[in-house]
C-alpha cells in the first residue's frame, strides 16, 4: 500500500496539483494540518484534499486561527494579515471541513500531529532537544509531524541520544527504532529548496520515500499579490525560505 504522506499545503493550489501528479496513485492520504494561511487558494485545496481516498486529516495551527479556535495575535503581522484575507475567502462548506479536522491520531504503530505529540497544534520540533523531550509524549514507534515546513528525521538511539537525518530527493529510509518524521511543506518549504515536499510511505518495502517536486511559483505569487496578502508571502516561494 502507497501512502501519500503531506503538510503544509497553505492555500497553494500548484503545489498541491504538482505533489498529487508526481506522486502518482496512492492507496490512502495522510495530511498533517495547515492547509490555509499564506497563498491565495484555500477554498480550491480544501476541496481537493476531502476528496483524495482514504483521508486521514488533521488541524494545523494556522486552520485553528482561521476558525477562531486559537488568537490570531499570536501569529506575526504577515501570517495574521493572510489569515484575515483567507477568512473572508472560503465558504461554508469549507469551514465545515476545517471545523472537524483531528489534533491528533494514535495509533498501535504511529502518532499523528501537526506540531508536536505534547502539543499538537502549536509546537515546533526544531532539533534533537525538543525531539527528545517530545519522545516521552507518545508510545508508539514513530510519530508523523510537520508545522517546520523542513523535511527532517529524527532518531532515538539505545543510549538515549538523537540522530537528525535530514533526507534529500529520492532518499528512502527504513526506521529502526523509534523516530519523528516530518515530510516537509507542500506550499512553502523553508529548507531553501523551493520546490514542493512530500512522503511516501510504502508499507510492503517498509520504506519512507522523500521527494521533491517543481510547480508554477509565478502563477501563485501573481494571485497572493492581487488578493492583497503581505508580498513576503509571494517572494519567499522563490527562495524556500
Amino acid at each position: 500500500m502507497r501512502t501519500l504522506v503531506i503538510s503544509d499545503i497553505h492555500a497553494n493550489l500548484n503545489a498541491f496539483k504538482a505533489v498529487l501528479a508526481d506522486a502518482g496513485s496512492v492507496d490512502q492520504v495522510w495530511f498533517l494540518g495547515d492547509l490555509v494561511g499564506y497563498g491565495p487558494d484555500p477554498d480550491e485545496c480544501i476541496e481537493l484534499l476531502r476528496n483524495l481516498p482514504n483521508l486521514l486529516a488533521l488541524m494545523g495551527n494556522h486552520d485553528a486561527a482561521l476558525m477562531e479556535y486559537i488568537p490570531i495575535d499570536r501569529f506575526n503581522r504577515e501570517a495574521a494579515d493572510a489569515i484575515k484575507v483567507q477568512a473572508g475567502l472560503i465558504n461554508q462548506n469549507s469551514r465545515e471541513f476545517l471545523e472537524l479536522l483531528k489534533l491528533r491520531i494514535d495509533s498501535d504503530n504511529l502518532t499523528i500531529v501537526h506540531g508536536s505529540p505534547r502539543n499538537p497544534v502549536w509546537e515546533y520540533i526544531l532539533g534533537p532537544s525538543n525531539a527528545r523531550e517530545n519522545f516521552k509524549h507518545f508510545e508508539s514507534q514513530g510519530c508523523l509531524v510537520g508545522h517546520s515546513h523542513v523535511p527532517v528525521i529524527f532518531v532515538l538511539k539505545e543510549d538515549g541520544l538523537i540522530d537528525t537525518l535530514f533526507p534529500k530527493h529520492g532518499d528512502r529510509w527504513q526506521a529502526d527504532g523509534r523516530f519523528i518524521l516530518n515530510p516537509g511543506s507542500v506550499g512553502q518549504p523553508r529548507d531553501f529548496d523551493p520546490r514542493a515536499s512530500y512522503v511516501i510511505w510504502d508499507d510492503e518495502e517498509q520504506t519512507w520515500g522523500f521527494y521533491r517536486v517543481e510547480y508554477d511559483i509565478t502563477g501563485v505569487q501573481d494571485r497572493i499579490m492581487k488578493l492583497g496578502i503581505p508580498p513576503r508571502q509571494a517572494t519567499r516561494l522563490r527562495t524556500g525560505t
